[in-house]
């Protein structure tokens, strides 16, 4: 893992985003459960090479050497990086100068990736729409959309495109060889010949088209996936806020433009531009190359050689970024933003106070940054925590806070959200007079010892997507052409921080007063309401779209008739898909190894043992069953999850605790759990689930936090209890428009299903709702209260089922901490237990909740068989279709939406969603003629073949040796049940499919539809139920669509 990725992970305060976290980039998948979707999650780790990692790295160091020619390149560096079990080689092409950094490690889930320096010179979102485009078609693969449709004939693990504000990325993973060739051969070709056709601009990017395209009067507006998605971006005032720092702080390159495109400026791009931008930074001399994991390098240079660098001559693409002239006196800017409807009415303002700080290109000046950014804002011992946080001044920190080193100059922020506009300046002057306390008192050393026992856990805690996070973490630095072999040797930089505080023990507040209290380059942002923002931009999209159209006479109008129809055309084609390289059925595994599970009971307590090469990290789990809390408490168990380890317990208050888990663990985590038993869709468990992970060493002090918090938890403190309430409420307000499309399938979901009513109280509208009241409260003693009332029934009294990973050599001694902690709490045993709600009847509904976005999220939902059924089988395949090769066309091609498809849930739901979705009726209009071209059988045998192929590419995900058995522990769902839903799933065939299609969902008796979008005269006419999505009291007015 690089530096920089590591400190972003480890960093990630309440509150903060840190290094990548903080990444601002856009992708061309990246909405969540999108259908072309395909990301690994971090809890996954790597499936275990079948050759040592001892004897793959060592052929590295013997094989590749400094100096030696492979195909065109020449080894540059290596470097062998003990602590991550890594060999890294870095090597430059002799002709084009192409860099190309390859890490071996004993890792099958292989990695690829090239990306460009790609610095916008204006907020047209060309290098974000260029991404887009580049992916729609190249010279080898002259189809469509061979992203997308690669998705369905690959077994990847990821696969996506993204752009940052000075880079451009496209990376996946895989398992499987032959699949990480035919991959990276369509990247490599996309990249660098796309057709970058005049269609497939206006289509990604923008255009001027009629509002029905089937009718040349109508009213000439702007269109283009990128565009709306873009509209959806700034329709969240925080995505805006954090944006706004950037352009502000560095006001005078790169960095002063929006690079996903902002949607005022969007429409001025033109496709001359466009291809102009490829030719100048898509070449070899302004890339670089990334492969990762037990793959041969060789291989990877010869086809890189062969398809692309031989075709290159060496060029000098003026794409550096150049550092921002330093400011001699801070500056202050204020900005208009839009009302938050969830937040009180006179607490508004956000205000944050920004400073630019040293290039990221020094491994061990990054991670001084990282660190102070830290100390400064993490945790209930943070000077600006106790400040700024306990001040009751704002719920939450601002967008932006903590330290973001995902551009070439790092930047620190620190402010509030949720403020009055009395006092703001008082927020200013608290940032001013906290950091002259820090450098005049220093910080406590036991946390900067929390932070690097936080290091030294992170390096053994494995995760599958560990190449991948290699990748973008390097990439902030290697992007301006610092050495990113440097950035790998985590150790050696925390051996030299250590030493340097050693040798001077004020060497933080040093820096503290080098970054913030000397430095006079730093920019106070503040964002007042105006309740007129929205109507504001919508009046200047109108006054764009009028100087755009004021020449358009009845020729031109004919002629945006006739691209329309052309575009439409295109849409409509049928792809010839077979130019394209695809994987087989029979690339599938017929089977998965199982895991090494030993069930044992302590103190009547069932626990799920597995052993596993846990690399010296040992792993708890424990379920808590909610069902016999009163019902009346129910809706305030996630407020509780988010508490319980924050307050305090036994003879530690809440800054201790903090201190004490940062010391010893990876973290407490407590969160609510609901799912369907697997056999039922009537019945289902409900409950909290415990987690945590420690070096082997800490075992006993880890369990001895758990057990303080389950004998003696302190919710006593009335102001830190305040605290936590507001940044809920906060963040789960802020979250909605980023999320909308969760949201809605939540709230559809609510009506079919007794998990689902359950699950939408615990995390849909209905919590958030919850938490706007409660944080507006004057007076939280009765929330406390209910805290209380559920501490005493869960941890006192609940029914629980614990699990453990450990190595075979720590499992006995982790088995007797466990024995002794169970010994010490007073619960009721219990495997399994699952609830029956009698009084719930499914029933039908069409929503229409309003929000004040710029865009709409759509859902529709249908009632399925139980995941041991063969229809849940044949569902998930049919979702799999119908988003491939029917609803991408509709929704996101035509319709002009970022993100539109089908997914089968847990819970057994068929659920249709839209996301940043221009349309609103359309959007469940085309829902209704998928099912029908589904229920026609209109889709063939090859299909169904690239459906299987995508749905066993998440099905088969690999499994981190600390989240081995997990699936079997929260779901009830062991190997063999596994299996036996893979088997049905690889026996579905098209007779299956089309009658799943009309039993399930064209002859449903009961279908939920919701909308989650801005007011419009349209839906209620159309008969549906029109609610304030934002718990406004005055009726919504609508206004004309």
């Amino acid at each position: 893992m690089t530096l920089q990725r590591t400190l972003s992970l480890l960093l990630r305060g309440r509150g903060l985003g840190l290094l990548i976290s903080r990444q601002r980039f856009e992708s061309t998948t990246r909405h969540v459960d999108s259908a072309s979707s395909r990301s690994n999650s971090p809890s996954f780790a790597p499936k275990p090479s079948k050759t040592t990692s001892s004897t793959v790295v060592d052929d590295a160091k013997t094989e590749y050497q400094v100096g030696k020619q492979l195909h065109g390149f020449t080894i540059r560096k290596t470097q062998d990086v003990p602590e991550m079990a890594l060999h890294a080689t870095f090597l430059q092409h002799d002709v084009t100068g192409a860099e190309y950094l390859h890490v071996t490690r004993a890792d099958h889930n292989n990695v690829f990736g090239v990306a460009f320096r790609t610095p916008p010179s204006d907020s047209t979102g060309v290098a974000h729409i260029l991404e887009h485009t580049v992916l729609c078609g190249s010279e080898k693969y002259p189809v469509r959309d061979p992203f997308f449709n690669m998705l369905n004939r690959s077994l990847s693990t990821f696969m996506n495109a993204m752009t940052s504000s000075d880079w451009t990325m496209y990376p996946f993973s895989t398992l499987n060889p032959k699949d990480f060739k035919n991959l990276m051969n369509v990247y490599l070709d996309a990249a660098f010949f796309p057709r970058l056709r005049n269609v497939d601009f206006r289509q990604e990017g923008i255009r001027l088209e009629p509002e029905d395209p089937k009718d040349p009067s109508s009213p000439i507006v702007f269109k283009g996936v990128v565009f709306n998605e873009m509209k959806g971006v700034f329709s969240n005032p925080e995505n805006m806020f954090g944006r706004r720092i950037q352009n502000y702080l560095l006001p005078t390159g790169t960095y002063s433009h929006e690079s996903g495109g902002d949607p005022l400026s969007i429409p001025d791009l033109t496709w001359e531009q466009l291809r102009q931008f490829h030719k100048s930074y898509y070449h070899p001399s302004n890339c670089r190359f990334y492969t990762y994991g037990d793959m041969p390098l060789e291989s990877h240079l010869e086809s890189i050689q062969e398809k692309v660098l031989k075709k290159f001559q060496k060029a000098r693409p003026d794409s550096a970024v150049q550092p921002e002239p330093r400011w001699s006196s801070p500056r202050e800017v204020t900005i208009e933003g839009p009302i938050n409807p969830l937040a009180p009415p006179d607490q508004q303002s956000t205000v944050s106070v920004a400073y630019l700080l040293p290039e990221v290109l020094d491994p061990f000046e990054n991670f001084c940054m990282s660190v102070v950014a830290k100390l400064l804002v993490s945790g209930p011992k943070a000077p600006f925590y106790q400040s700024l946080l306990q001040s009751g001044l704002g719920a939450d920190y601002a967008p932006g806070t903590g330290f973001d080193g995902s551009i070439r100059e790092g930047v620190f922020g620190i402010g509030l959200k949720n403020i009055k506009e009395r006092n703001v300046r008082t927020v200013i002057e608290t940032i001013s007079s906290t950091i002259d306390r820090v450098v005049d008192s220093g910080f406590d050393m036991e946390r900067v010892d929390a932070i690097l026992h936080e290091i030294e856990l992170y390096l053994k805690h494995q995760t599958t997507s560990f190449g991948l996070h290699a990748f973008f973490g390097l990439m902030s630095s290697w992007n301006h052409d610092a050495d990113p072999i440097q950035h790998l040797q985590v150790s050696k930089v925390v051996e030299r921080f250590r030493q340097t505080l050693k040798d001077d023990p004020h060497f933080l507040q040093k820096k503290v007063k080098e970054y913030l209290q000397d430095n006079p380059h730093h920019l106070t942002l503040i964002m007042q309401p105006n309740a007129l923002y929205e109507e504001l931009i919508k009046g200047k999209e109108a006054e764009l779209l009028a100087a755009k159209t004021k020449d358009v006479d009845e020729a031109r109008r004919e002629q945006l008739a006739k691209e329309a129809e052309e575009l439409l055309e295109e849409q409509n084609k049928k792809p010839d898909v077979s130019v394209l390289p695809t994987l087989k059925i029979t690339d599938i595994e017929k089977s998965l190894p199982g895991s090494d599970i030993e069930r044992v009971q302590f103190n009547h307590t069932q626990v799920l043992c597995v052993r596993a090469p846990t690399n010296g990290v040992t792993y708890f789990r424990s379920m808590i069953s909610t069902e016999k809390l009163d019902e009346a408490l129910l809706p305030y168990v996630p407020l509780f999850c988010t508490i319980a380890t924050r307050m305090g317990a036994g003879d530690m208050d809440y800054r201790q605790l903090s201190q004490k888990i940062e010391s010893k663990t990876g973290g407490l985590s407590v969160s609510d759990h609901t799912s369907h038993y697997f056999a039922s869709t009537e019945k289902f468990e409900q409950g909290i689930v415990l987690g945590s992970y420690c070096l082997d060493r800490n075992i006993s002090e880890m369990f001895g936090l758990w057990k303080d918090i389950f004998n003696r938890i302190r919710l006593d403190d009335m102001e830190q209890f305040g605290v936590l309430v507001k940044q809920v409420a906060a963040d789960l307000a802020s979250g909605l428009a980023d999320n909308g499309h969760a949201y809605a399938m939540g709230y559809s979901a609510a009506s079919l299903r007794p998990a689902g009513k359950l699950r939408e109280e615990w995390s849909g509208i209905s919590q958030v709702h919850l938490m706007k009241d409660v944080g507006e409260s004057t007076d939280l003693t009765p929330t406390l209260g209910k805290m209380r009332a559920i501490a005493s029934h869960l941890l006192s009294n609940g029914r629980m089922r614990c699990s453990l990973n450990a190595t075979p050599d720590t499992m006995h001694g982790a088995q007797e901490e466990l024995q002794n902690f169970l010994e010490t709490i007073s619960h009721s045993p219990e495997d399994q237990h699952l609830v029956t709600d009698q009084t719930f009847t499914p029933s039908s509904k069409e929503t229409h909740l309003t929000f004040p976005f710029a865009v709409h999220y759509a859902s529709r939902s249908y009632p399925i068989p139980s995941f041991s059924e063969d229809e849940y089988a044949s569902s998930r395949l049919l979702a799999k279709i119908l988003s491939s090769k029917f609803l991408h066309r509709e929704i996101r091609e035509k319709g002009g939406a970022y993100g539109g498809g089908a997914r089968v849930s847990h819970n057994g739901l068929f659920q249709f969603y839209s996301y940043r979705d221009p349309k609103n009726l359309e959007t469940f209009e085309a829902f209704d003629k998928s099912i029908d071209w589904a229920v026609k059988g209109e889709f063939s045998l090859q299909d169904i073949d690239e459906a299987k192929l995508s749905v066993f590419s998440e099905v088969d995900k690999p499994v981190a040796p600390g989240d081995k058995g997990k699936r079997e522990f929260i779901f009830h769902v062991g190997d063999a049940l596994f299996q036996e839903h893979r088997e049905r799933l690889l026996k579905v065939d098209k007779d299956q499919l089309v009658d799943t299609a009309k039993t399930f969902l064209k002859d449903a008796k009961t279908v939920v539809s919701t909308m989650l979008g801005p007011p419009n005269d349209v839906m209620e006419k159309k008969g549906w139920t029109v609610l304030p999505g934002a718990g406004d009291k005055e009726p919504v007015k609508p206004c004309s669509r």
